[in-house]
């Protein structure tokens, strides 16, 4: 049976012509939407390249064939186009809607497997799967005519997105919570921990000043600001290893425990890249200061990071 559709599937790339080029063309400068079309499987044919035409770059919507002349045929305008399927092109569903489509002003793209039809003398434009023998065992199921229908359909969506010049940047604009779309859109300040939910301390903070604030914020670190301005990171690490040599509880102060300036970075850049200057750092840490125009914005948790879907 894969054998079967697989050669299928090869015969029909082989045998494509100047009229999928024509199909991709009239889809690319459809001044308003590609409206799918169909009933039974090739109905489901005509949802998911509806939905596969819509997530990269070209508005479209479905219409089901038996309730087009119900009233839904009023989805359908002079600027359309509509794409219509039927293997047999004699499925009276469809048959019945090329005179109310030309009459709307829309054009009409059919994709079936009989050149011979009466859909097919319809239509403006025809797309032949070249699908005559069925893979199933009766010749009665729609199998390889239906694979047929969605490879063809993909790749006329393809086909426009490509000279559409739709990249991965518009793709992650339309899947803003699939992973891709928020490894090319999430920043760091989508992320972060804005500077009013961070521990933020003076120099002269005192030791218990210090664990007040991270123990307030929820946090196992406290930025250390002078005049607005980052001077320092403490970590709890840092804290502790002061207390053990010190033995300081009560007294000392945040700039004695501050261990030099931290790696801090940007709001504006992605997450995706954020994250892998976590995991390129040269220490093994859980927590980066952002800044904005140089100034602390908030802190950057890995675990947020993590938490995010970007990976």
């Amino acid at each position: 049976m894969l054998l079967h559709q697989a050669q299928a599937l090869l015969h029909l790339a082989d045998k494509l012509d100047d009229r999928f080029n024509l199909a991709v063309q009239m889809l690319l400068e459809c001044p308003g939407r590609v409206i799918t079309c169909g009933i039974g499987k090739s109905g489901h044919i005509a949802r998911k390249t509806s939905g596969t035409l819509s997530s990269t770059g070209t508005p479209s919507l479905f219409l089901h064939a038996a309730e087009a002349v119900h009233g839904d045929l009023g989805m359908i305008a002079p600027s359309d186009v509509v794409l219509l399927y039927s293997h047999s092109g004699e499925t009276d569903e469809i048959v019945r809607l090329f005179a109310p489509i030309r009459e709307l002003g829309a054009k009409s793209i059919l994709v079936t497997g009989r050149a011979d039809s009466s859909s097919a003398r319809l239509a403006d434009l025809v797309l032949v799967t070249l699908v005559s023998e069925e893979s199933c065992p009766n010749n009665l199921a729609p199998t390889t005519s239906t694979t047929t229908m969605l490879a063809l359909s993909d790749a006329l969506a393809v086909a426009v997105m490509d000279r559409r010049g739709f990249g991965r940047d518009d793709f992650a604009r339309l899947h803003p919570s699939g992973s891709l779309g928020k490894r090319l859109l999430l920043r760091v300040r989508d992320v972060m921990r804005p500077r009013n939910e961070i521990a933020v301390v003076s120099p002269e903070a005192t030791s218990m000043e210090v664990v007040k604030a991270m123990t307030s914020a929820g946090m196992g670190v406290a930025c250390v600001i002078e005049n607005d301005a980052l001077v320092g990171l403490i970590s709890e690490g840092d804290l502790r290893r002061y207390l053990l040599k010190t033995g300081n509880i009560e007294g000392g102060t945040a700039s004695e425990m501050v261990n030099g300036m931290p790696s801090t970075i940007d709001i504006e850049v992605l997450a995706i890249d954020a994250l892998e200057a976590f995991q390129n750092h040269p220490k093994r840490i859980g927590e980066m200061p952002v800044l904005e125009h140089g100034n602390l914005a908030g802190v950057l948790v890995l675990k947020d990071l993590l938490r995010s879907g970007i990976v």
